[in-house]
């Protein structure tokens, strides 16, 4: 059997035949429980990508009024696209979208500033939008 630092690809496919197989005695349970834990970090670190990259955007099309703000709008669609397909593939995340995105605000804020060349202070010091706001497709501010 592959081990874990000799190829990561076969392991994984010796960790799901001894799984099929009902053989738990013979999991690599330690390299599973880290491989879980990377993959449930990858997706919070994704969330809250999406939601940086949202926000931001959204912060620029309401502040950066010499831009023309269709050109905002495809980003803004992609990024709650990709944020819905995010959740609808584990909705019980959906819970974290609150936290992560006052979280990730101060960053959103600070990355439309130095873009927009505005300064901060023309930005709210605090998530100005809800929840639903940022989850609308049609919404725009």
């Amino acid at each position: 059997m592959h081990t874990y630092d000799e190829d990561l690809a076969l392991w994984m496919d010796a960790q799901i035949q001894l799984l099929l197989e009902h053989r738990f005695a013979e999991l690599d349970v330690d390299n599973l429980v880290a491989e879980l834990d990377g993959m449930k970090k990858q997706y919070e670190h994704e969330l809250d990508s999406r939601l940086t990259v949202l926000i931001m955007h959204l912060l620029k099309c309401q502040y950066q009024k010499d831009y023309p703000q269709n050109k905002w709008r495809s980003t803004l669609i992609e990024q709650r696209y990709r944020l819905a397909r995010l959740l609808k593939t584990s909705p019980s995340t959906r819970k974290l979208v609150p936290k992560y995105a006052t979280e990730c605000y101060p960053i959103a804020r600070r990355r439309a500033a130095e873009e927009t060349g505005l300064g901060d202070d023309v930005f709210p010091h605090s998530l100005p939008y809800s929840i639903e706001q940022l989850m609308d497709q049609d919404f725009m501010p």
